[in-house]
């Protein structure tokens, strides 16, 4: 078996809220992608340094601690600029990648369909037309072709920007017929009057586990993030409303994700946009739950999907010790508006989705829904199912 490469996690508290002093999320990614923790350094600055994001003192100690564990790679949480990663790389003498790359990295290893796989390429062109540096003689200014006289020719640079851009344009030309496919299939759909729910939340919080309960299918779940990438559509049918629904499970969502991920995957996040429902699956387990939910809402906003009737699923209540398990499986929850400090009270259910605890509240709650259709009002008689 091949050794996991040695990676050093790198965070810079820079006085934001919700830094994680643990890098418990990055160690997380990084395994994910493949890479085995060895060391985490984290320090206080006030701004980052403009040439080495750390400043000298730190980078110095960096160099050293890589060569005492053996470290081939460094990883930050924070996005570096691409001077500031050629800087670190040339100072440390290992390769150097940021947060944004290790996610784009972990989306390329589990991207299966051809949408996701072309979602995946566009993210990763338009990151790596940001990092053409010259560290390689290929880079040198090339000499004018036969028939050019005099005058310094294209530089290598240019062409693969050129190259880059070119490769671009044909992603999203791609993923431009994928999403008039996708429009094609909900226009479908509502013409059928079909009721369409959708899953969303952080990553590792459950979702395709919750999914593949409700709709007694097999879509890969696991204990790790992105375990899924390419969204899937079941129809579900709830007896008490007696109709079906079409349920998807969608991408999870993670804090700073890149906004070229977003755009780029648009055309997936476009389910959760036209929902009529969604669920917003919480990991009821971690203690973090109350940032991961702020994340989510303002990744909702930014797809235009904030308005969306939603449902909190509070899953994974296996996790929790019988002591912490709530009175009634069935209430109202305060949720935080992602830019501005207004407040809505959404349904809020506690489920497992691993042993069927509070799925057929969750049911009747779902069919309540669609039995209403697609109205936005939540009936004011609304009361808690224990």
């Amino acid at each position: 078996m091949t050794p996991k490469p040695l990676a050093i996690l790198v965070g810079v508290d820079l006085g934001l809220p919700n830094f994680d002093r643990e890098l418990q999320e990055l160690g997380l990614l990084a395994q994910t992608a493949g890479l085995e923790p060895v060391e985490r350094v984290t320090c206080k600055r006030r701004a980052p340094d403009a040439a080495l994001f750390i400043g000298s003192g730190k980078a110095d100690e960096i160099k050293m601690l890589a060569q005492q564990v053996g470290a081939t790679e460094v990883l930050f949480d924070q996005a570096l600029s691409p001077a500031q990663q050629r800087n670190l790389e040339r100072y440390l003498e290992l390769p150097v990648n940021d947060r944004t790359l290790l996610i784009l990295e972990i989306f390329g290893q589990r991207a299966r369909s051809h949408e996701g796989k072309l979602q995946v390429e566009l993210a990763r062109l338009q990151y790596s037309s940001t990092r053409l540096v010259r560290r390689w003689s290929h880079l040198e200014r090339q000499t004018g072709g036969a028939g050019v006289r005099g005058g310094p020719g294209e530089k290598q640079i240019e062409l693969d920007k050129r190259m880059i851009g070119e490769a671009i344009k044909r992603c999203k030309e791609r993923l431009s017929k994928v999403k008039k496919q996708r429009q094609t299939q909900r226009r479908q759909r509502d013409r059928r009057n079909a009721f369409g729910i959708s899953l969303v939340g952080y990553t590792n919080a459950g979702k395709s586990t919750l999914f593949n309960s409700l709709v007694k299918a097999k879509t890969y779940a696991a204990d790790q993030l992105f375990a899924t990438l390419d969204t899937t559509t079941r129809q579900l049918y709830l007896g008490d409303a007696q109709r079906m629904v079409s349920l998807s499970d969608t991408v999870g969502f993670i804090r700073d994700l890149p906004h070229g991920l977003v755009n780029a995957f648009a055309a997936t996040l476009q389910e959760a946009a036209d929902a009529d429902l969604l669920l917003h699956v919480v990991d009821a387990a971690n203690s973090d739950y109350l940032e991961q939910i702020e994340q989510v809402q303002r990744v909702l906003e930014e797809i235009g999907a904030a308005d969306v009737p939603q449902i909190l699923i509070f899953n994974k209540l296996d996790a929790l010790e019988k002591s912490r398990w709530p009175l009634q499986l069935s209430d109202m929850f305060e949720v935080k508006d992602a830019f501005s400090e207004a407040t809505r009270r959404v349904e809020r259910v506690f489920v497992s989705a691993h042993t069927g605890d509070g799925l057929p509240q969750l049911r009747q709650l779902l069919s309540a829904h669609a039995a209403l259709g697609n109205s936005l009002d939540i009936p004011e008689t609304f009361e808690a199912v224990v």
